[in-house]
């Protein structure tokens, strides 16, 4: 976590990383950091939640104080952006080596102010989606910028937006870089609905109810807080944005983001405006809509998967409830809360690229975030 004593090149390679987000994936990105014996020098320079942040810029040990209690430490300071961007700025600019933003949280206020800790030479690396998948505005201000603004402007790290530790991104990255032609994304992107789905749509008439199949995934952490917010389809729709302003020709597509793509909703429409409580009490009374429909999926030989799909040559990216048959990889291979991405190109044509793995929870994400990192060196 800190240069080896001693080495020029160390001190002209060392990471000072601010880590904005403490919540699951920010303190497993820390304790990753702390358990790692990676011969890659960094720094913990900053912390920081919504509320306080510490700052090692001086030379104070992280470590000793993250032990002792992190952010509880008397000398923590007010949650201030321009505070951290003023920090920040300031080891920029006196140390050598490259300062780093890792934002974990789902802050639209931290995304907004990627463009202008990038001006100031400062390096981002984040799960968070909102930067990538809201306003084509914000978006262009992240990827571009005037010629006299280039020279020294921080780079962007954003593999975890989309699928956690799984090289989704990259992969996109290296396919589009390397001249192949994408013509269609495909996938289950969403660990949540991939849970539902798998345990709910066999292949088979019958079955449990959808309603049961939600509270267990509940009760088993694999929802949010409030499962509307994963069975709207939003976070299905903030991932397809992000992949496909990668692909040329399709960067203007959703000038408004993910609200674009008007995903398919699975959240009945008496409920669209319910609370938790009130919504897992309800659900039920809408079981036999879903029910019917896994049915006669079930005739065709089908299952029912949610997923997203980008169509580069027809221009459209959607988020929906769509059947596949029981013989293909989205109904054989899929277990528990995957999720599993095709990439239909030029080159692999008959055969697509498969993604697949753990989509979803700290350890992964932590990791995507971690490797991004790593790609500064």
């Amino acid at each position: 976590m800190t240069p080896r004593p001693g080495s020029a090149a160390d001190r002209d390679r060392i990471l000072h990383l601010a880590i904005v987000g403490l919540g699951g994936v920010g303190s497993e990105i820390i304790q990753q950091i702390i358990d790692s014996d990676s011969p890659y020098p960094m720094s913990i320079t900053a912390i920081s939640n919504s509320r306080k942040m510490l700052l090692f810029t001086d030379g104070t040990s992280f470590l000793p104080k993250w032990r002792a209690g992190g952010l509880d430490d008397p000398n923590a300071q007010a949650a201030s952006l321009d505070g951290l961007f003023d920090a920040l700025s300031d080891v920029a600019q006196r140390k050598p080596g490259k300062v780093v933003l890792v934002d974990n949280t789902a802050s639209q206020a931290v995304a907004e102010a990627y463009p202008r800790f990038m001006d100031a030479g400062i390096h981002i690396v984040t799960p968070n989606k909102k930067a990538f998948s809201g306003s084509l505005e914000l978006y262009k201000h992240i990827i571009e910028s005037p010629a006299d603004r280039m020279t020294g402007r921080g780079v962007f790290y954003n593999e975890a937006t989309v699928g956690a530790g799984l090289p989704i991104i990259s992969t996109l990255k290296d396919l589009v870089h390397t001249g192949d032609k994408v013509k269609k994304i495909e996938g289950v992107f969403s660990g949540t609905l991939s849970y539902i789905f798998n345990e709910y749509s066999k292949g088979d008439q019958g079955g449990p109810s959808f309603s049961s199949i939600v509270h267990i995934a509940r009760a088993n952490g694999y929802t949010e807080p409030h499962p509307g917010d994963d069975l709207n389809g939003a976070d299905v729709a903030r991932k397809l944005t992000i992949l496909s302003r990668m692909i040329p020709g399709l960067l203007d597509l959703l000038p408004n983001g993910h609200v674009d793509v008007r995903p398919t909703s699975l959240v009945p429409e008496p409920l669209r405006d319910a609370d938790a409580p009130t919504f897992l009490q309800r659900l039920p009374e809408f079981d036999a809509d879903m029910s019917a429909k896994r049915d006669e999926a079930a005739k065709r030989g089908n299952v029912l998967r949610y997923v997203g799909v980008i169509d580069v040559e027809q221009r459209t990216v959607e988020a929906k409830l769509d059947e596949y048959p029981k013989t293909h990889a989205f109904a054989t291979s899929l277990q528990g809360s995957d999720n599993i991405i095709m990439f239909h190109t030029a080159r692999y044509g008959a055969r697509p690229l498969l993604i697949q793995g753990a989509g979803a929870g700290n350890a992964v994400t932590a990791m995507g975030v971690g490797s991004d990192i790593l790609k500064l060196f």
